[in-house]
């Protein structure tokens, strides 16, 4: 390639870029997930369109892959563990169980209904069963769902790509006609244990390393997290176990970590999972053949129907009843169940090795997306408002930033007083900061400032407090709850049950 050919490229790529970027902004406000137009622009580009001829399926998987893990990252980084807690086993036995279920009743549904022979019928089941993170994590954090509803869904999209992964893997190989049932469930036991299990303590380890180390430039602090994450990756992948879980469960544990710099470092984990997202999307365009796709339509039609009102249903009913989630929540979580990036991927597999029928299995599960995906995702909002489990948000968040001072044992934290917060009219004292830290400058409208003790804080406010390493905890949790019940948390929370009000 010579320099000539290097501007081309970079022409091309960056106005298609920033047609994608542009491409947010027109489609945030139809509640269409923005797959649907990089899919496009990939078509456009590629053999039916500008002609650019792409047909590198083993590319595809390699790069699929560490755009996946980068979405599954920010997925994990950007998710509250204290809401996820709570509803972690449920989550767990849809993305097991659920995804077993769900690949049966459609394989053996599609197998009746279709002139497809056993292998292929799994396939396809398997394949279309996985719901997928981008998809999901793009759609509902757009809308005024439950926290804990959301984070169900959410947090299943994260789990349930390895147990489908295996299936597909297994199906696709020689191990086919040799794999029991017992040996796929080890497998995929062994996957998920070990890959969330190294993902943690990957994490942890990370996570010590960098509250302990002042970096010379804010900007490492971001990249030094995603190598972490991508360390837990490339660690489970050459133990056996399940790289993209133990870089979901990493992005988990380092997102809800006390970092230094976070809002630098959940900015750039955001920018890179949507360049993720855009470049995966483009390049599963770019593999599809328009040509092909009016064929397999009924195909595609009949399995996507059989599996978004027939199995995931019945799938997420058996799952989620023994918990005793009410049937409105169910129905919305069946509902909620998108595809996206995942299942494409997924389909390349057979492709790559060669197995019959794996175009026809790429084309259906391409159309499949692309449909069912304009059906439920434009109605999730109508779902949610008529199924009841809509809820206004809360603005009362305190956005908190550190950077660890490595010299003196302490840390700096920029705190911002949002709009509607209770901490505007408290004064300072009445923060009640553990010995030693405090207050020790505040930028209110354009001016900075010295606070007393009787300093009332005000929306908008900026402020810097120092304190010592180990109170940094201790500090967060102070002044969140200031900010959700006013100077009196601490009475609040000493109520029975720490109700506030």
């Amino acid at each position: 390639m010579t320099p000539e050919d290097l501007n081309v490229v970079l022409l091309a790529t960056t106005g298609v870029l920033l047609a994608a970027v542009a491409a947010v902004r027109l489609l945030a406000g139809a509640g269409l997930p923005t797959l649907l137009i990089y899919l496009a622009l990939g078509v456009a580009i590629g053999e039916a369109g500008l002609g650019l001829e792409f047909e590198s399926v083993d590319l595809t998987q390699i790069l699929g892959s560490v755009a996946l893990a980068m979405i599954l990252a920010e997925g994990g980084f950007t998710t509250d563990l204290r809401v996820v807690r709570p509803v972690a086993a449920l989550a767990g036995v849809l993305a097991t169980f659920g995804v077993f279920l769900s690949v049966a009743i459609t394989g053996g549904l599609v197998y009746l209904l279709l002139d497809v022979d056993v292998r292929t019928a799994i396939l396809l089941g398997a394949v279309a069963s996985s719901t997928d993170a981008a998809a999901v994590f793009a759609v509902l954090r757009r809308l005024p769902v439950r926290g804990r509803l959301r984070a169900a869904v959410e947090a299943e999209s994260g789990f349930n790509d390895p147990p489908v992964i295996i299936i597909v893997t297994v199906v696709t190989s020689s191990a086919w006609a040799e794999a029991g049932v017992d040996g796929m469930a080890s497998q995929i036991g062994y996957q998920l244990a070990a890959g969330a299990v190294l993902g943690l303590l990957v994490a942890k380890a990370g996570e010590k390393v960098l509250a302990r180390s002042a970096l010379p430039s804010s900007g490492l602090y971001p990249l030094a997290t995603l190598a972490i994450a991508f360390l837990a990756y490339a660690v489970a992948g050459v133990a056996g176990a399940s790289p993209f879980l133990a870089i979901y469960v990493a992005g988990l544990a380092l997102g809800n970590a006390a970092l230094p710099h976070r809002g630098t470092t959940t900015g750039f984990v955001e920018s890179m999972a949507w360049l993720a997202q855009i470049g995966l999307f483009i390049l599963l365009g770019l593999l599809a053949s328009p040509s092909r796709l009016p064929e397999a339509l009924p195909t595609a039609l009949v399995v996507g129907a059989v599996l978004t009102f027939v199995a995931r249903p019945l799938s997420v009913a058996l799952c989620a009843t023994p918990f005793r989630v009410p049937w409105r929540e169910q129905a919305f979580i069946s509902w909620a169940g998108l595809r996206g990036a995942v299942p494409i991927v997924l389909a390349t597999i057979p492709m790559a090795v060669g197995l019959p029928g794996a175009d026809r299995i790429f084309d259906v599960v391409f159309l499949l997306v692309v449909i069912f995906t304009l059906v439920q995702g434009p109605t999730l909002p109508w779902a949610a408002r008529r199924l009841g489990v809509s809820e206004e948000t809360s603005p009362r968040d305190v956005p908190i930033e550190s950077a660890p001072l490595e010299e003196l044992d302490a840390t700096l934290m920029q705190v911002t007083v949002p709009a509607e917060s209770r901490l505007a009219g408290v004064e300072v004292a009445e923060l009640r900061l553990p010995p030693g830290a405090g207050v020790s400058l505040v930028l209110r409208a354009g001016e900075i400032f010295v606070p007393g003790p009787t300093t009332v804080l005000r929306a908008g406010d900026h402020l810097l407090v120092a304190a010592a390493r180990e109170h940094r905890p201790t500090i967060e949790r102070r002044l969140r709850a200031v900010s959700d019940c006013g100077r009196l948390a601490g009475w609040y929370a000493a109520l029975p049950g720490g109700t506030a009000p």
